[in-house]
């Protein structure tokens, strides 16, 4: 504990699974938080659960104004800013390329990479002229490789993230505020209920099903949870990665690593038994 004492964070989407797991372990580790998200009745009732370290504040982050107003809400009520995690999102459609809808793939584009850049942009300044801070992008292992995601909208939109990512980077590292994204594998939270049509509220229910489906789709066997992208966002917010920069740190189990070590044995048992058959 006392990773992030002093520290002050901004944190979008955290109304529920990562972003809400994040605000806790951050105030758990000593930092001070504002929290933002679209729902009212949850972001006042986790507030009221972390106490006077944690102001929950209604965001749009798509909006510019509103995501100007919540940074400039974190200075106003603690000081400064150290860390912004860029956490929001949400399930882009479905479909082949001939089905997607302009004003769907524009309204994706908007919650996913849009809402990124508007935190880096109002951040910056405050950042720089500290001399320090840490910006954390929600990325995901669907925008390193085809395929990952039900939503090839969704894979667009987390590369466009990661690499902006690695753009601003480039610039704010020159200034000592470092950009980094987190790219999480199959964590079980209500993104995927959403993702399939289901309400916000039945979507939420699905966690404990996730724990299921995904506990082999990777080499360590469960799926991931929302507590292993926060300790990743706690280390990328403290003074412990400070020659961290431009990096997008993968948090999978190795599902991206290639084929699972069983699997492949399997494979092989199959084909020495078509050899015999063909012999």
């Amino acid at each position: 504990m006392g990773r992030l004492d002093g520290k002050v964070a901004v944190i979008t989407g955290a109304t529920s699974g990562i972003g809400l797991r994040t605000a806790e372990v951050f105030v758990a580790e000593g930092a001070k938080i504002v929290i933002a998200g679209r729902r009212v009745a949850e972001g006042e009732a986790l507030a009221k659960q972390l106490g006077e370290a944690c102001i929950f504040r209604q965001t749009d982050v798509t909006v510019e104004a509103q995501m100007q107003a919540l940074i400039a809400l974190a200075v106003e009520k603690f000081g400064r800013i150290d860390c912004l995690f860029n956490n929001a999102g949400g399930p882009a459609q479905t479909g082949g390329i001939e089905g997607l809808e302009v004003e769907r793939f524009d309204a994706a584009m908007a919650t996913l990479v849009r809402s990124v850049m508007l935190g880096m942009k109002h951040a910056a300044p405050y950042m720089k002229s500290q001399g320090a801070g840490s910006i954390i992008n929600n990325g995901s292992i669907a925008g390193r490789l085809a395929g990952f995601s039900s939503s090839m909208v969704y894979s667009a939109a987390k590369a466009a993230v990661i690499h902006l990512t690695k753009c601003v980077a480039m610039e704010l590292g020159e200034s000592n505020v470092r950009v980094n994204a987190i790219s999480p594998g199959a964590i079980a939270t209500g993104i995927f209920g959403k993702a399939l049509g289901l309400s916000t509220d039945a979507a939420e229910k699905t966690p404990a099903v996730m724990r299921e489906v995904y506990k082999t789709a990777q080499p360590i066997p469960r799926a991931g949870l929302p507590d292993d992208i926060a300790h990743a966002a706690v280390f990328l917010a403290s003074d412990e990665s400070s020659f961290i920069n431009g990096h997008d740190l993968v948090v999978d189990g190795a599902m991206t690593g290639g084929r699972n070590w069983s699997q492949q044995q399997q494979g092989y048992v199959a084909l020495r038994k078509a050899f015999d058959q063909g012999a």
